[in-house]
């Protein structure tokens, strides 16, 4: 027999797989799975750490493929995306349809039956809110798309939480607000790079409705609150000292390109600072998972106590 049939369906399964943009949910995942160990002083048990996390990849990468079949026609028409499996004819609309329904159905099912019905409620909740209302309104509908729209990118981690514990907790509420801070200065750099894409196809990212000046100052803007932000851990007593020096180096370097990005010595300065955000974010918790578990007494607040007279 010949290969040929052999490297067809490996070509297929690759372009299945690209459909889910990997690195992307590699992230969330990783996000997820630092809840899930920070809900928790042990470790977390084994069905929520690998159901769990496997219920939030399949419910990401379902929602990464509508995501694509939605913007499908506009992705044919951008540098960046116009290789991706759906503008080049290598799948169907309808394939990749069914198999984005496939992924978030069986997602439901495993996160309902054997990790808990709110985490599978949330999760549900933050897939529609990527895939259908940020994708199909807002990115079409306001500069301030990925602001908003962000707020289902930052769901992760408590997601990873709920898992675990079957409730929601303020501390999951803080990872949700650094995420969702981080956000908008990641993607408006890359935003400011590719921003003759988005001309092109009427997307009104805040580079091409305010210009690349206003969007230098607002990822300014937002890196300089991003700082405090990620002290919350710390001054919570969520965290240590490991975890603050962490936070303020990689802040540090975030602030380092945001002020650089003010004055750039090129046009690919804006695609390092989006790279260097991915970077920043992965480390942070990293950071915050090796702090989690780490013998050191936590350094943050500590409530007094008064001495009987």
């Amino acid at each position: 027999m010949s290969a040929r049939p052999a490297g067809a369906i490996a070509d297929t399964l690759r372009d299945f797989w690209a459909l889910t943009k990997p690195r992307v949910v590699a992230l969330i995942v990783f996000t997820a799975v630092v809840g899930m160990f920070l809900a928790t002083p042990g470790l977390p048990g084994w069905q929520p750490l690998v159901i769990g996390s496997l219920g939030i990849w399949l419910a990401a990468a379902g929602a990464a493929a509508i995501n694509q079949i939605l913007d499908a026609r506009i992705d044919a028409q951008m540098a960046r995306t116009m290789y991706r499996p759906l503008p080049r004819g290598r799948l169907g609309e309808k394939q990749a349809l069914a198999f984005a329904l496939l992924l978030a159905a069986v997602s439901m099912a495993l996160l309902s039956q054997y990790v808990n019905v709110l985490t599978a409620v949330l999760t549900f909740a933050s897939l529609i809110g990527y895939a259908v209302i940020y994708t199909q309104f807002l990115k079409r509908a306001t500069p301030q798309n990925i602001v908003i729209g962000g707020a289902a990118g930052a769901a992760p981690p408590v997601l990873g939480w709920t898992a675990v514990t079957g409730s929601l907790d303020p501390h999951s509420l803080l990872l949700f607000l650094i995420i969702f801070i981080w956000t908008p200065p990641h993607f408006w750099a890359l935003a400011i790079f590719r921003r003759a894409d988005y001309e092109k196809v009427s997307i009104p990212m805040l580079p091409i409705t305010h210009g690349v000046t206003v969007t230098r100052w607002h990822i300014l803007a937002y890196t300089v609150l991003l700082v405090p932000v990620t002290l919350l851990p710390y001054l919570t007593g969520m965290a240590s000292f490991f975890y603050l020096g962490g936070a303020l180096v990689l802040g540090a370097g975030f602030l380092y390109y945001a002020i650089r990005l003010m004055n750039p010595p090129d046009e690919l300065f804006a695609l390092k600072t989006f790279h260097y955000s991915i970077l920043y974010l992965a480390a942070l918790f990293a950071f915050l998972l090796i702090d989690h578990y780490l013998p050191q007494p936590r350094f943050g607040p500590v409530p007094m106590v008064l001495e009987k007279q």
